[in-house]
């Protein structure tokens, strides 16, 4: 592992589209990205063109004629591999990771198996339906259900023992034959450490604030919706294992640029003592709150040096 980000290179590219917004659930938190990285990229020198991604996105890259797209849209045709075969279609360079990648990392067992299979540790898990789930317990309570194929927390629910209507509840979360991951919930802490390039970050402990269950949706996006505990207060083992795992995860999916890995580490009493890795998002957050910009912060680079690197790093056949 290297231990340093070294300096970003300088610009090569002139006209930066920003791709945001787009048509997944997560739309609201890619206009807040994609806002703050064209702001960023305009301060390093670029000239900036953002663009609210619709379904006539190709023709409006075709009129915009940019030199790099960088990618700020989350969830689906954002991070699934959708937007990236359009742009490998016009062979215009974009950031972040390429089709394969992007569409493995964002199913997420699929991911899992890929994940298991070099060496780091996932949850078990099942893939069921919605209407499926409610019916009776598919793994022993408590456990989690979430979209196979949604990020940012969006839909996800924790089953407890004394969880009252959980079937209910299941069913509230999206279409009856929606597939779902019943996945072993872990206690403990949650962690996250994000890979830049081959550089693998420091390690962020997330704590939800206002009582919030899990670092769901309001904690991951509202102003003091959690606590950020950097560095991570954690056994020096433990820190290495997750710089190691989330660097180990990163280049078994294919992921290029930058991603970021969640784990839990149970250190409760009692507890197991295991440490687990939750999924890889391609695409990470750059709003305020967002992790990897505090991330790259701590390794001694700027919002605009981050911005700036990930669009020199971007390409075609990702």
């Amino acid at each position: 592992m290297t231990n340093t980000l070294g300096e970003p290179p300088e610009r090569t590219f002139g006209h930066v589209a920003v791709l945001l917004g787009g048509l997944s659930a997560e739309r609201s938190v890619s206009l807040r990205s994609g806002a703050a990285v064209a702001e960023a990229l305009e301060g390093e020198g670029y000239r900036v063109t953002r663009i609210d991604v619709d379904r006539d996105i190709a023709s409006r890259l075709a009129a915009e004629r940019p030199d790099v797209c960088f990618n700020a849209l989350h969830g689906k045709f954002g991070e699934d591999g959708c937007i990236q075969g359009i742009l490998e279609t016009m062979q215009i360079p974009y950031t972040h990771s390429g089709v394969l990648a992007s569409a493995l990392a964002m199913h997420k067992e699929n991911a899992k198996t890929v994940m298991k299979a070099a060496g780091v540790p996932v949850a078990e898990a099942k893939l069921v339906t919605r209407r499926e789930a409610s019916l009776s317990h598919v793994l022993p309570p408590p456990y989690v259900v979430k979209p196979v194929d949604e990020g940012s927390s969006v839909g996800v629910l924790i089953v407890r023992p004394e969880t009252n209507n959980w079937a209910g509840a299941i069913l509230e979360g999206g279409p009856a034959e929606q597939i779902v991951m019943v996945e072993r919930f872990i206690a403990g802490r949650e962690l996250t450490c994000a890979v830049i390039g081959n550089f693998a970050t420091d390690v962020i402990e997330i704590v939800p604030q206002k009582g919030l269950a899990f670092y769901d949706f309001e904690a991951k996006y509202a102003p003091g919706g959690s606590k950020h505990e950097l560095p991570a207060d954690i056994l020096p083992n433990v820190y290495q294992l997750i710089r190691k795992y989330t660097l180990a995860a990163h280049a078994s999916l294919g992921c290029r640029g930058v991603s970021r890995a969640d784990f839990r580490f149970d250190d409760t009493d009692g507890g197991t003592g295991e440490l687990i890795c939750l999924e890889v998002n391609t695409q990470p957050g750059m709003t305020g709150t967002s992790l990897v910009p505090e991330l790259a912060g701590y390794a001694g680079w700027s919002f605009g040096k981050l911005a700036r690197w990930i669009v020199e790093d971007a390409s075609c056949s990702r």
